[in-house]
């Protein structure tokens, strides 16, 4: 072991350990420019075949190793791991595909998952793919956080399943009594005399039926519907193909390149918990975990207050090879390696390299997780990052070796990335096999999503880090939807602003909302950290008005010293005020990944949003 006396400072002066070998290609791009301004960008990099589908990649896994465990998840409350094993998963698979078959499911007929990740939730997906019927899994947050089930509902009525399936009937009482559940199943985990029992349905010998009906699976078959957040309005239902979701893994296989050091016969295990509604989780890790025979650890946890001990408990046990999450999950984690540095000592032990995603790593705890990585082991850990959308499954990786964060990599081989100018941005579209060919009954939005070249538009927008040297890869630059002027004609990037300021109020502010369109300065709504608030109030003790006093004090001091060095007044917050009610999820301010869309919060607090601009500011408005 390294010598731990490292400190967090280290890891950013002074010459600097060696990062640990990526098992990846380094990228190797074809750039053609169009006089237009235009850029398309392709990897040479050639594509592997890909599987012939989701299940049919199952059952070559469990042909290859039966006995290896596949999925991995602990009860509720902790205790020993329950396992399935490739072999079991696959059985269980056909046996639980002949029930649904029973019960009327089929290509128009899909299952709809409202619970949260589980061994029982992956193997009814996998059972209902097995017969071509959709599994079309929802956020939970839309049965459990919502007041009206406006959204769970929305998304029913756009799939109309003929099953569904909660983990336990009792926390989706009231979300399943929204519902008009005339001829659909429900079934449970939870042996509820209200549901039928997912673990008696698996017990169904399973028939030929079962196999014509995945020797029938094509490249068009559709496997899962997804959800998009619902940041633009309500969820849209995006059909997954096995085509598409069998690509994204082959085009991500091929950059694979397995370290020097790197052990043949070490088997991979993964720990993860990003939702399996979305298609980070759902997707692209798991897909990916099937994809390489590994193990795929459950996580329980959280990265919330009271939550994360979970995670902590399954990083000592599991050791995984690979980790990624969100930024306020890495916050947290570099917190408690901090003070324990057993736990450092366990996740660093087998760790290759780290991601992240949803928002953008801030420098400081890059620092800080490079620190920790050295004192550890001697090395740097690469930090890397995807990017994507449902639409799109994940397009661009970072896959070679970086000193800084921000960027979104370059796209993967097999997809080909076109980037427009619009106004001072170039805007992002691609098109390759893992690219949706349409919303599911949206005509209308479908026209206006692909250009006249067939790419999808993802209103994002992304610049060179070096436009002289494409290979370095690209920096990710806003939404195009998001940016507005001032009234002097100057742009505001909100996609870089908001992140920059969130980063310079860490660890009082967990998001922003930047307004100032047509005015003549920028001005922000400010969420305040709860583990902030809650320590201020400590520190007053316990009064409350005390203590959000000096929390506001922090916050202006900390946004001074950004504007101190910010630039021009595109980057400079003139003024802001701190919210005390959470963004609503019921009135589209907040999706349920946690991003907060900034037009909805903005009319949805409109007059919060005219108190920034008063003439005469009310109490409440700091002016900077």
């Amino acid at each position: 072991m390294a010598d731990t006396t490292v400190d967090k400072a280290s890891a950013g002066a002074g010459d600097l350990p060696p990062f640990r070998p990526l098992p990846f290609k380094a990228p190797d791009m074809e750039v053609t420019r169009k006089a237009d301004g235009t850029i398309y960008l392709v990897s040479r990099t050639p594509v592997p075949p890909a599987p012939q589908s989701i299940p049919h990649l199952l059952d070559e896994k469990a042909a290859l190793h039966p006995d290896r465990p596949f999925m991995r998840q602990r009860p509720p409350g902790g205790g020993a791991w329950r396992t399935v094993t490739y072999g079991e998963a696959a059985q269980m698979t056909r046996g639980l595909a002949q029930a649904l078959l029973d019960r009327g499911l089929g290509p128009d007929a899909p299952v709809m998952i409202l619970s949260p990740n589980s061994i029982e939730h992956g193997l009814i997906a996998l059972a209902a793919q097995r017969i071509g019927a959709p599994a079309a899994p929802v956020s939970p947050a839309y049965s459990l956080m919502s007041s009206d089930f406006a959204k769970l509902k929305h998304c029913f009525a756009a799939v109309r399943p003929k099953a569904v399936f909660v983990q336990a009937i009792e926390p989706f009482k009231r979300a399943l009594g929204a519902l008009d559940l005339a001829g659909v199943s429900v079934i449970s985990a939870d042996g509820s005399n209200e549901a039928e029992s997912i673990q008696a349905l698996i017990q169904t010998p399973a028939s030929i039926a079962v196999d014509l009906a995945q020797d029938a699976l094509t490249p068009g078959t559709v496997g899962k519907y997804l959800f998009t957040s619902g940041s633009t309005g309500l969820p849209k239902a995006t059909p997954q193909t096995q085509g598409a979701m069998t690509a994204q893994v082959a085009c991500r296989r091929a950059i694979d390149a397995p370290a020097p050091d790197a052990d043949p016969n070490e088997v991979q295990e993964i720990l993860d918990w990003m939702p399996w509604s979305h298609i980070a989780g759902g997707n692209v890790n798991f897909h990916g975990a099937l994809m390489e025979g590994a193990i795929f650890h459950i996580d329980d946890g959280r990265p919330l207050p009271g939550m994360f001990q979970a995670t902590i408990d399954n990083v000592r046990d599991v050791r995984p090879q690979y980790y990624g999450s969100a930024p306020v999950a890495f916050s947290m984690l570099a917190e408690a390696m901090e003070a324990d540095t057993s736990l450092r000592d366990a996740f660093f032990s087998r760790m290759q390299f780290i991601a992240y995603g949803g928002a953008t790593l801030s420098d400081d705890l890059y620092g800080r997780l490079q620190a920790l990585s050295i004192a550890s082991t001697g090395y740097r850990i690469p930090i890397m990052t995807m990017y994507g959308a449902t639409e799109t499954q994940g397009v661009t990786m970072v896959h070679w070796q970086i000193e800084k964060v921000g960027m979104i990599g370059l796209p993967l081989p097999g997809l080909t990335m076109k980037l427009v100018p619009n106004g001072e941005k170039l805007e992002v579209r691609i098109k390759g096999p893992t690219v949706m060919s349409g919303y599911l009954d949206m005509p209308e939005k479908n026209r206006e999503v692909f250009d006249e070249e067939g790419y999808y538009c993802l209103g994002d927008a992304a610049r060179f880090e070096d436009p002289d040297r494409p290979d370095a890869g690209l920096v990710f630059d806003g939404r195009v939807t998001e940016d507005f002027k001032l009234d002097n004609g100057t742009w505001v990037s909100v996609g870089t602003l908001r992140p920059d300021v969130i980063a310079a109020c860490a660890p009082l502010v967990f998001d922003a909302v930047i307004c100032g369109q047509d005015k003549p300065y920028v001005a922000a709504l400010v969420w305040p950290s709860p583990a902030a608030a809650k320590s201020a109030i400590e520190a007053a003790g316990g009064d409350m008005m005390a203590g959000l006093k000096s929390l506001v004090g922090g916050i202006a001091a900390k946004l001074a010293a950004y504007n101190a060095s910010a630039g021009g007044s595109s980057r400079r917050i003139a003024r802001f005020s701190v919210l005390t009610t959470p963004p609503s999820l019921d009135a589209g301010e907040i999706t349920d990944k946690g991003y907060v869309n900034q037009r909805a919060a903005q009319a949805a607090r409109a007059t919060e949003v005219a108190a920034l601009f008063a003439d005469e500011p009310p109490p409440g408005v700091v002016v900077l």
